[in-house]
């Protein structure tokens, strides 16, 4: 089905395709123009990078979703919306990688930039609980509630920018899952952007996988948390039932975990959520002794375990024409139990085995130490 829809819109392969050239093409020219300016990362506490590397690649990103866009998608109200979320998204995130900004200005105008969706119509309209039924929400709770996840994922996808690699790779898989759900859902414009972020993001890869020659920078993670966070509610949410809800959830569950991980942490030892600190996923891969490549390797296969999972939900019906089939039941308890399972291993070589492991202990004090004496 997923096939026959694809032929029918080839706009998808178009516009991943062409995002793809455009950012493998643009974003060395954008590397040198972050160079001329200073905008640069260079090694430090946090910064895992052993030489200077050019921020600013969400310059080469925003361009390489933003034409592919506006070539093959319908110019409606609620593409419009989204174009222009994704602008002033790439605006903020570009400001803080030229000058910074305190907490509370980036977080004002990742509200701003929220905002921009739920004006043009993105917004979750009604909702199918349990038991309950089908509930129309009003506007006073859906577009608060559609800023609030999206600003979510924009911070979600910036927390998780911290390894060669990583969140663009993250990106691309999820949306790679968004576009084929889409597709299946009858929802042709949302499955094309969903493909140019797919395309998009492959294409930088080229230029920031281990050893990266470029950062996305703010520009680029609060652009992709953006896009995925309003693709999810205006192709999936907005007028969600109960299992299209699991489908963003597993699609973006690494940066969910990786989120909630910290920011728990945070808050248990008083320390501000906006605070940068080295407790986040990949963080904990390296301490345990992981190489860059094999950390950002991992946690690509967790969210392809998990976006296998979301997408098993959707095709693999169990319970057709109301009677259970054996082979498809065992099909979706397998992929189920396989995904709780990577997810259970990884919280469990994470975070019980860093605990109970004396050497780890060790390595991750004299880690700290050396921080603080390059920093004393």
């Amino acid at each position: 089905m997923v096939w026959e829809t694809l032929t029918d819109h080839l706009e998808v392969v178009y516009g991943a395709a062409l995002a793809l050239v455009i950012v493998v093409l643009l974003t060395p020219a954008v590397g040198g123009m972050a160079r001329m300016l200073g905008v640069v990362d260079s090694p430090g506490t946090r910064r895992v990078n052993r030489g200077s590397v050019p921020r600013l690649g969400g310059l080469a990103l925003f361009f390489g979703i933003f034409v592919p866009a506006l070539a093959f998608l319908s110019l409606g109200r609620e593409t419009k919306g989204l174009l222009l979320g994704m602008a002033v998204a790439t605006t903020v995130g570009a400001i803080d990688d030229f000058r910074g900004l305190v907490w509370w200005e980036k977080l004002g105008g990742q509200i701003a930039a929220a905002a921009i969706p739920t004006g043009f119509g993105i917004w979750v309209h009604r909702f199918t609980f349990p038991i309950l039924g089908v509930h129309a929400l009003p506007e006073w709770v859906g577009i608060p509630l559609t800023i609030l996840w999206i600003v979510a994922i924009m911070n979600m996808v910036n927390f998780l920018d911290g390894l060669d690699g990583l969140a663009a790779g993250v990106c691309a898989i999820s949306g790679g899952t968004f576009c084929v759900i889409a597709l299946s859902l009858g929802r042709p414009d949302t499955a094309i952007l969903a493909a140019i972020v797919f395309g998009a993001c492959v294409g930088f890869l080229r230029h920031n996988f281990y050893p990266a020659r470029i950062f996305m920078g703010d520009s680029g993670a609060l652009l992709l948390g953006f896009t995925l966070g309003a693709l999810a509610v205006q192709g999936l949410l907005k007028t969600a039932a109960v299992a299209t809800l699991l489908f963003p959830l597993l699609v973006l569950a690494v940066p969910i975990i990786d989120t909630s991980f910290v920011v728990a942490k945070r808050i248990k030892y008083g320390q501000p959520v906006y605070a940068a600190d080295m407790t986040h996923l990949h963080h904990r891969f390296l301490n345990i002794g992981f190489s860059q490549r094999r950390a950002a390797l991992t946690m690509w296969g967790w969210c392809a375990i998990l976006a296998g999972a979301a997408l098993a939900t959707r095709f693999i019906h169990p319970h057709a024409h109301g009677d259970w089939q054996a082979g498809p039941t065992l099909a979706v308890a397998l992929i189920g139990a396989l995904a709780l399972g990577a997810s259970i291993y990884m919280v469990y070589l994470l975070e019980i085995v860093k605990l109970a492991n004396p050497r780890i202990r060790r390595r991750e004090a004299e880690a700290r130490a050396a921080a603080e004496r390059r920093t004393a």
